[in-house]
């Protein structure tokens, strides 16, 4: 059973830190490119960085840039995403997604297996 779970969510104040991870099961990560994405209440879902499988790291949104890092233990098979200085604006729930034998792609449509998601509330 290919699975990935997200956790590691959960109410945060302003300008806290949260980590998430993205534990495969069922394969491994070494070879995909892994994803983290989110919807916020009323938008579609969008990309937030990704991470190859050599190790390379991309912010697909800006306002996350020096905020966000994303990171891969193939040890550990998971993926995460260190949040730092949490704003209101990033409440949404946060997904994982897993690409095999390409790159990171900007379009979700592109990714092969995903998580369910875990909920990111930053309060006001």
């Amino acid at each position: 059973q290919l699975q990935l779970v997200e956790s590691g969510g959960g109410l945060v104040q302003p300008g806290g830190s949260l980590r998430l991870s993205c534990a495969a099961s069922g394969f491994t990560l070494n070879y995909y490119a892994i994803g983290w994405f989110r919807q916020a209440p009323g938008k579609g879902r969008e990309g937030v960085s990704c991470i190859t499988p050599g190790g390379r790291s991309t912010n697909d949104e800006d306002s996350v840039k020096g905020r966000f890092t994303i990171s891969r233990d193939n040890a550990k098979n998971t993926v995460y995403l260190q949040m730092n200085s949490l704003k209101p604006e990033d409440t949404a729930v946060y997904y994982c997604a897993a690409r095999a034998n390409y790159g990171c792609a900007r379009d979700s449509a592109e990714y092969d297996y995903w998580g369910r998601g875990t909920q990111v509330t930053v309060s006001s």
